[in-house]
């Protein structure tokens, strides 16, 4: 329990802040009078090197230890932050994303999780996998509306000092974050031999490619729909609820849309983790990737209102983060615990590289077109992509397969 605690508290602030970028993407580029396609490839860059840094961090935790690779990643967070914080130039920021990307890879799903399943029962671990992502959607919950709150009073510079602290702060729990239990020794293969297996093996493969649709969905949504909706959404009526409420800007409804995703995939991803304890993970991932794609379909063909907003913000995020138990609950069941961060964490690199493409080709064709018309489109294909690749997944255990002494799961 300390563990799922602690971790699920560096989840929390990590994803806290990492969601909150795209209420960042107005006031930076009007500050600086730069095309929406600068900030958004600046927010592109840091997706990629999430994805890079996620099995790199996740090796530096099964090679090192779990606390030196939070740590390194803290710093790699905050650091990025700070010196964001006095870039004036499209070219400065998207060089300092690469620390920030780096930083969440050390503070995320690759490193936590990881900590989270070595130390969870066979019986427990889907659900604890849950509770660990549905920790990020809290974040996305608190980070979009304190991020809002504080551009009130302080300029988007000084914000980023805050987090900067913030991230640096969580620290504090690190003693509770101790090694997972003894079951992950067993596996006695070296990582090699153990990468080689998986690199191999088509399951792999289909996992890899299927993990891309999800990032290039919560990448796109993640960097613009706060932006689109000020732009695209309907007035809010005054003396509605929503006006009731303060919210009377599509600015403001912008935040609490990306809050009201976290606040719905902590009920998601809760239930994934508890459905994948029960029945086959492959299956719930298709109807996952299938279930975003309708929901998708509807909002772009429907006029976009302050109700369709919401809507399509509670549906789409009890399906957000609802993949990330069960992809990183399938990499253990068939690959093993022992060098799960590094496993799980090349399969989150082709995540991150969908969350590279959706958010670098949403500021282009914005750009190019003065909509997201088109990237909505491509996010359709693609999450239709994803539920049918997951379909052939083969579940057992890989040395059950294989006949060979290898991945303990």
């Amino acid at each position: 329990m300390p563990i799922l605690i602690a971790g699920s508290a560096i989840i929390m602030v990590s994803f806290a802040i990492r969601a909150s970028f795209g209420v960042f993407q107005i006031p930076i580029a009007s500050e600086f009078g730069w095309m929406r396609t600068e900030f958004s490839f600046a927010i592109a860059i840091q997706n990629l090197f999430w994805g890079i840094g996620t099995p790199i961090f996740g090796a530096i935790a099964d090679k090192f230890g779990d606390r030196k690779a939070i740590v390194a990643g803290a710093l790699c967070y905050a650091a990025g932050l700070v010196l964001s914080s006095y870039a004036v130039t499209p070219g400065q920021h998207q060089i300092l994303e690469m620390l920030v990307g780096f930083g969440i890879a050390g503070t995320g799903f690759g490193v936590i999780l990881s900590v989270i399943g070595r130390a969870a029962s066979d019986e427990n671990r889907s659900i604890a996998l849950g509770i660990g992502t549905a920790a990020g959607s809290a974040g996305q919950i608190v980070g979009p509306i304190t991020a809002e709150f504080l551009l009130r009073f302080m300029p988007w510079q000084s914000v980023f000092f805050v987090f900067a602290a913030a991230i640096l702060a969580i620290l504090v729990v690190l003693p509770f974050l101790r090694g997972g239990s003894a079951q992950a020794a067993i596996q006695s293969e070296p990582i090699g031999v153990v990468l080689k297996k998986a690199i191999s093996d088509p399951t792999y493969s289909m996992i890899f490619l299927g993990f891309f649709s999800c990032g290039y969905q919560l990448g796109f949504i993640t960097a613009h729909f706060p932006a689109f909706i000020t732009e695209m959404c309907g007035p809010i009526a005054p003396g509605g609820m929503l006006s009731s409420m303060g919210v009377s800007t599509t600015s403001a409804l912008g935040a609490v849309a990306i809050a009201v995703i976290g606040l719905a995939n902590i009920f998601g991803t809760f239930t994934a983790g508890w459905l994948g304890q029960k029945y086959s993970r492959k299956y719930l991932l298709a109807g996952i990737y299938v279930a975003r794609t309708i929901v998708a379909a509807t909002f772009i063909m429907l006029p976009i209102t302050p109700g369709s907003v919401l809507v399509f913000s509670g549906l789409m995020g009890a399906l957000w983060l609802a993949t990330v138990p069960l992809t990183s609950g399938l990499v253990a069941q068939i690959y093993g615990l022992k060098y799960m961060g590094t496993l799980y964490g090349l399969v989150f690199f082709s995540h991150q590289l969908g969350g590279f493409l959706g958010v670098w080709l949403g500021g282009r064709m914005y750009d190019l077109s003065g909509d997201y018309t088109l990237v909505w489109w491509i996010g359709v294909g693609v999450g239709a992509f994803s539920a049918l690749v997951h379909l052939p997944i083969n579940e057992k255990p890989l040395e059950q397969r294989s006949g060979l002494q290898g991945a303990v799961a």
